[in-house]
Parts: structure tokens; C-alpha cells; sequence
């Protein structure tokens, strides 16, 4: 190969590292759609953890009640989790107004994934929906070998002798670092005591084998949704009281969680049975 050929050559492969370099490293830019709501310092194919925070401005109309709904979905359309947009102003206007979101959601089965900015329709008519989508990236904290320390909570013979059915204890788990903490100790308590734990008196009255659904966590409510496993041959009030309050003070453990509801396979009526 002559000495042009191979000069030219690496001339290419130096300028696609360049062009990779900067695309990889480019700043934030402002994102907008027909003119009507941009989203500042973001920039295509970004890559998230939770908590995101989200700022831009909208026109008054993709408002309704001052807020609007930002939704994150991983690659295969499943929700992960969803925040009302607040208006930081005036919002019944035909200008700009300006936003703030802090989106927790859960964390994501594939690497890309879309945030949907979604024009607030209460009107339900489909020629008045809208919405912004825009790639995103997420973080993979568990490759980089972070380990956080979440509680799981069960039932202990030794701490409660008497058996008050819904009085439950912690014990601490070290898992991978994670975008959704939540579901980390949740699963973690699905999992159910080692012989160690076992041996200290603590047991778990939940069945084995049970599968989170969706978790999601929106205005201080987690509202967790398991498979039928959850409830199979189940009876006895004292037994579903210490299920609920297991999987309860889980979730309550995190300070962004106030309330949680419990459904199973969609159903929050007439499960978990006495």
C-alpha cells in the first residue's frame, strides 16, 4: 500500500475519533417542538438515573391546571415512572412559561429508553393530544461496582414473641447501586430470609416465588403491582396483615414514599383476603 494510501487512511480514522469525541462530549442544548415547549440544558440520547430533573418552558395551552405529565419509558414501552411538570408562573397565557419536574422512576431492562413530555388534554379528544419524545440513555450503575445498603422488613419470633401479626423488623442488604432503591429492597424481601436470619427468628409471610409487576413511585404514594403468587393459598387475617405490613414498611423506609398501594395483577379490591 503506497505511502498516500495509508496517510489518507489514518487521516479518516483521526477524524472519526474527532467527530465521535465531540458528539459524545457536545454540551446541552435546548430542545424544542413546533414552538410550542423546548426542555434547556438536554440534549439528545442523554443518559438518566433517577432522580431527573427537568426544567424548561411551555406555551400556556400544553398546560392544564398549571402542570402537565412527564412520563419516562424503557426500550420496550413499559413505564417506568411519570411527574406533573408544575408551571413556575402565570400559566394562562399564550407565552412561554416556564417548568420544573423531579422524575423518580424505576430502573430500566433495556439500555435506551424515551422521555415524553405530554400536553395535559382533559378534554380526552384526540385532536387536542400532544406530546414531546425524546431519546434518553440509562446510566448503568450496577457496571461500575457501587453498592448501596437497602432494609427489608419480616416478622421475628425472638423480637416478638407474642406474634402481633403486622409488627415488622429491618435487616439491612447490600445490593448493587441502582436507579430505583425501592424496588431494590423490595426485591430483596421477596427473596425471604437466609438460614443465618433464620436462626435469629426472623421469617417471612410472604409465598416464594412472587413477581413485582411495576412499581411506581408519584407524589409520595409507591403503588406496587405483583403476580397472583402474591395471594396464592393465603388466608388468615394475622398472615395478611403481616404481608401488607412487610411489603409496606419496605417502601415507607424511603423518605419519597408516604403511602403505598398494594394491587395484583392490576386488581387493588378484594386481594390479600383473610
Amino acid at each position: 500500500m503506497s505511502r498516500k494510501i495509508l496517510t489518507i487512511a489514518f487521516g479518516a480514522v483521526v477524524l472519526v475519533i474527532i467527530s465521535g469525541a465531540w458528539y459524545f462530549s457536545r454540551p446541552p442544548q435546548t430542545l424544542t417542538k413546533n414552538d410550542l415547549i423546548k426542555i434547556n440544558n438536554f440534549k439528545l440520547n442523554q443518559t438518566v438515573k433517577s432522580p431527573l430533573t427537568i426544567k424548561g418552558e411551555a406555551r400556556g395551552a400544553w398546560y392544564f391546571e398549571g402542570s402537565f405529565p412527564i412520563k419516562i419509558f424503557d426500550g420496550n414501552n413499559s413505564l417506568l415512572g411519570v411527574v406533573p411538570a408544575q408551571a413556575k408562573g402565570e400559566w394562562m397565557t399564550e407565552a412561554f412559561v416556564p417548568f420544573e419536574a423531579s422524575l423518580i422512576f424505576s430502573t430500566s431492562t433495556t439500555k435506551q429508553g424515551t422521555l415524553v413530555l405530554q400536553k395535559d388534554n382533559p378534554s380526552g379528544l384526540p385532536e387536542n393530544d400532544d406530546e414531546f419524545i425524546i431519546p434518553v440513555t440509562f446510566k448503568d450503575l450496577a457496571a461500575q461496582g457501587e453498592k448501596i445498603t437497602v432494609k427489608a422488613f419480616f416478622n421475628n419470633s425472638s423480637l416478638d414473641p407474642e406474634y402481633s401479626c403486622n409488627k415488622v423488623f429491618p435487616i439491612e442488604r447490600t445490593v448493587d447501586k441502582t436507579q430505583a432503591t425501592a424496588r431494590a429492597a423490595l426485591e430483596e424481601l421477596l427473596k425471604g430470609v437466609s438460614t443465618e436470619e433464620e436462626s435469629e427468628g426472623y421469617f417471612t409471610s410472604i409465598n416464594p416465588g412472587v413477581k413485582i409487576n411495576r412499581l411506581v413511585v408519584e407524589n409520595g404514594t409507591a403503588e406496587v403491582d405483583f403476580d397472583g403468587q402474591l395471594e396464592f393459598q393465603v388466608g388468615g387475617s394475622c398472615r395478611v396483615s403481616a404481608i401488607r405490613s412487610q411489603i409496606t414498611q419496605t417502601l415507607k423506609q424511603f423518605p419519597t414514599v408516604e403511602n403505598v398501594v398494594i394491587s395484583i395483577d392490576g386488581r387493588t379490591e378484594d386481594i390479600l383476603q383473610p
